[in-house]
């Protein structure tokens, strides 16, 4: 299989790890981020990989408005998307954003907002393609917004929903989205913080998402087990759920 692998945010590591896993001899890969040119250590990893061809491409999320206008240049110099992986956000943090309206409007411009954007000008780019697959992260922490991390767990029920509804909207246009939904992640984002029961580490979320990839899901929890323990959490009285931690 051969095209283009778009990687926005591109030096998440769970973004990373899944293109890596999508090497093979034909694909191209290009990296959007901020500070494109500092990203040295992820295009080494893809060539370690194998990767032939790596290109970086300036991208700023929050720029919504010039979201279009990026896209269409990486396909005018890149050729057509075969896999776009949707792997900026930010974590914030709670306590700030609970006095400062400005970190949490921050917060939820960058992981729903942004997202929003970006998801629709991808749709109908594919749509015009007639093909492509958009691989979305959402998180177990929009399933049931929990007291600990509201704002970023808000962020992340709104892109939930959005990302389910448009893989509906696309359905039978040729373009196929993945919604994964990981548990607490342990990476460079959860530095210094305490995992959580059923962690994975980025390598792991990858590896899910490209099997599911592969078998044409749409949607993968990671791990598997967190759908039926949320199933649960949703039926957990309201006064016990406010004290469940991040």
């Amino acid at each position: 299989m051969s095209g283009t692998v778009l990687v926005l945010g591109g030096r998440s590591e769970i973004g990373i790890a899944v293109a890596r896993k999508l090497v093979d001899g034909g694909r191209k890969f290009v990296l959007a981020a901020r500070r494109s040119g500092d990203l040295d250590s992820e295009e080494a990893s893809l060539r370690r990989a194998g990767a032939s061809e790596v290109v970086r491409v300036e991208f700023d999320a929050d720029d919504v408005a010039r979201h279009r206008e990026v896209l269409d240049g990486i396909v005018a110099e890149h050729g057509p998307l075969e896999t776009v992986v949707v792997s900026f956000g930010i974590l914030g943090d709670q306590e700030r954003a609970e006095r400062d309206a400005a970190h949490a409007m921050a917060v939820i411009h960058t992981d729903y907002v942004a997202h929003v954007s970006i998801l629709t000008e991808l749709a109908n780019l594919l749509r015009a393609q007639g093909s492509g697959q958009l691989v979305v992260f959402s998180s177990v922490a929009g399933v049931r917004v929990r007291r600990a991390n509201y704002v970023y767990g808000s962020a992340k029920a709104g892109l939930d929903g959005f990302a389910s509804g448009l893989a509906d909207a696309l359905h039978g246009s040729g373009v196929r989205l993945l919604l994964v939904r990981p548990g607490f992640v342990i990476g460079r984002m959860t530095e210094g913080m305490s995992p959580a029961p059923f962690s994975s580490t980025p390598e792991q979320v990858a590896t899910a998402t490209v099997r599911a990839l592969q078998r044409g899901r749409g949607e993968v929890w990671v791990p598997p087990v967190l759908r039926p323990v949320f199933f649960l959490m949703r039926l957990l009285p309201r006064a016990i759920w406010r004290r469940m931690p991040r």
